[in-house]
């Protein structure tokens, strides 16, 4: 019988660990990897998962890895700090929010006054498309 050689042929693997700078490089990668599409090919060849990116993800968002030297732990948020990270997330949501609809009035404002020049520029003949009565 032939052994398959897989990912766990070589038995158990030791546990990972990361400093709070490598948890901010290995985000910064994967977001850059995940606006060009390729978020799912830089977890598997850096070998973390989706939920770990995450956790680090609120942790960086919370304050948690700024500035931490390397070996220290980095443990879950406060209530406060997790509070402030939420606060932050949403005053991003509403900027972006707001900017979207600021875009939409600049777009229906330009789309009015085009209207408006139209039908001022429009001649007094009801025959817009030159047909004519037939």
């Amino acid at each position: 019988m032939s052994r398959k050689k897989g990912p766990r042929s070589d038995g158990p693997r030791a546990r990972r660990s990361f400093t709070p700078g490598q948890k901010l490089e290995l985000l910064a990668g994967y977001e850059r990897a995940a606006a060009a599409g390729e978020g799912g090919a830089f977890l598997r060849r850096e070998g973390l998962y989706s939920s770990l990116v995450s956790e680090w993800r609120r942790a960086r968002d919370a304050g948690l890895l700024q500035g931490k030297p390397a070996g220290e732990t980095v443990g879950r948020p406060s209530a406060e700090q997790a509070e402030i990270a939420r606060l932050r997330r949403e005053l991003q949501q509403a900027q972006a929010k707001l900017a979207r609809t600021e875009t939409a009035l600049t777009i229906m404002g330009k789309a009015r006054e085009l209207l408006e020049d139209i039908s001022r520029s429009e001649p007094d003949d009801p025959d817009v498309f030159g047909l004519g009565r037939r």
